[in-house]
């Protein structure tokens, strides 16, 4: 599984106009599942997501994570991290989960965090959404499990 996190003041997901997810400060992570991919991915870049120390102590180093700062976790479903972009000008999607197997695993992290984080929002799988963000620094990674 991959997750592109950005660090931001705030961020949400709208779908068909009604917001489905929104948090204030936090990480909003875009998640991308791969073939191969199991609950054992989910949980290792689950424990990423709660425990990577990207917000700013006060000597504004980056030693805090989010649970530390109190922050929010959007996650969102996005299936063209699985993209090979290595040949060509158009991206290929088959390393990507197939959809029903990419949507059970994503409900799966979705669940977990809930289970370890009280502020948890998503996205909606499989829909078209538009997110709004405001990155925070910038501050953005890529967390690969």
């Amino acid at each position: 599984m991959k997750a592109l996190i950005q660090r931001v003041k705030n961020a949400s997901v709208t779908v068909e106009g009604e917001t489905v997810g929104a948090i204030d400060h936090g990480l909003l992570a875009l998640v991308g599942v791969e073939k191969g991919d199991s609950e054992a991915d989910a949980e290792k870049l689950l424990h990423k997501l709660l425990h990577y120390r990207v917000f700013s102590d006060h000597d504004d180093k980056m030693n805090l994570n989010v649970q530390q700062v109190n922050g929010g976790l959007l996650l969102v479903s996005q299936f063209t991290l699985a993209a090979d972009t290595r040949k060509g000008l158009r991206p290929s999607f088959s390393s990507a989960a197939l959809p029903e197997e990419g949507h059970r695993l994503f409900d799966y992290l979705v669940s977990s965090a809930r289970s370890a984080w009280p502020t948890v929002a998503t996205g909606q799988f499989g829909a078209n959404m538009q997110v709004a963000l405001v990155n925070d620094g910038p501050v953005t990674f890529l967390l690969e499990s």
